[in-house]
């Protein structure tokens, strides 16, 4: 067995021996799937062996039809029904009136209140009352996950905060997803490494960054949604002591 082949089976490992001990000792846990290449593996993780842990989608109201179709997949493959949280439709109906539907190509904060009121805010509502949540993130994504831990102390939930594919590459996502024939959101044969809302996610060229086709128009150090910041900023919080061995950062 080669090395590539012990390392690749010590990575699924240490992640199934996550998601199991979310499982035993942070429930209720959910993880929050983008319907993405990164959240499929979570999802078929937790799904196979029918761990207790919840999964749900930020249904924002402007996702492509690919993604919206990956809940149907989910319950065709799983024999599971994906929560979906939507965005309130007075506050999105404000926005558009007063800045018009597409006014986050404007300016960074415009851009920024389009995803609090169609992200965050739905978010906050899908993790009230658990302990923990998951998240597909790794570090390999961008340079504003560089310093991602599997296991975080997220203060502005209070709660615990797992990623459990914080050490995973690319090829380690696509090799698992082969291997165990887990469906996927067609979008990524089509150029899109990372997807997000239509209007907002672009296929990307060869050589470029794979999160370069999220929010193209601004500058790399501006694109995260708010879903993993604090107060607006990204804040790497604290690990977690008490991680799987294996998985300490």
């Amino acid at each position: 067995m080669s090395d590539n082949q012990v390392n690749f089976e010590r990575l699924v490992a240490d992640t199934r021996a996550t998601l199991g001990r979310i499982a035993t000792e942070f429930t209720p846990a959910v993880l929050a799937s983008s319907l993405a290449a990164e959240d499929m593996v979570l999802t078929d993780m937790i799904l196979r062996p029918g761990l207790p842990i919840g999964i749900f989608t930020l249904e924002t109201g402007r996702l492509h039809k690919e993604t919206l179709q990956m809940v149907e997949r989910i319950k065709q493959t799983y024999a599971y029904d994906v929560e979906l949280f939507k965005p309130e439709t007075e506050a999105v109906d404000a926005y558009v009136k007063a800045n018009g539907l597409n006014a986050f190509y404007d300016s960074v904060d415009m851009r920024k209140e389009c995803c609090r009121i169609r992200k965050v805010e739905p978010l906050n509502r899908a993790l009230a009352g658990k302990k923990a949540w998951v998240t597909g993130q790794r570090r390999a994504q961008s340079t504003t996950r560089a310093e991602l831990h599997v296991q975080e102390d997220d203060a502005a939930h209070g709660m615990v905060k797992f990623n459990p594919l914080a050490d995973w590459s690319e090829d380690d996502v696509w090799r698992y997803i082969r291997e165990n024939d887990v469906p996927y959101n067609p979008l990524h044969d089509k150029g899109y490494p990372s997807i997000g809302c239509e209007p907002c996610t672009r296929a990307i060229q060869p050589g470029e960054d794979i999160r370069a086709g999220r929010w193209w128009w601004e500058n790399a150090d501006t694109k995260e949604c708010g879903l993993h910041l604090v107060d607006g900023k990204l804040v790497r919080i604290s690990a977690k002591a008490n991680v799987t061995e294996g998985n300490v950062k």
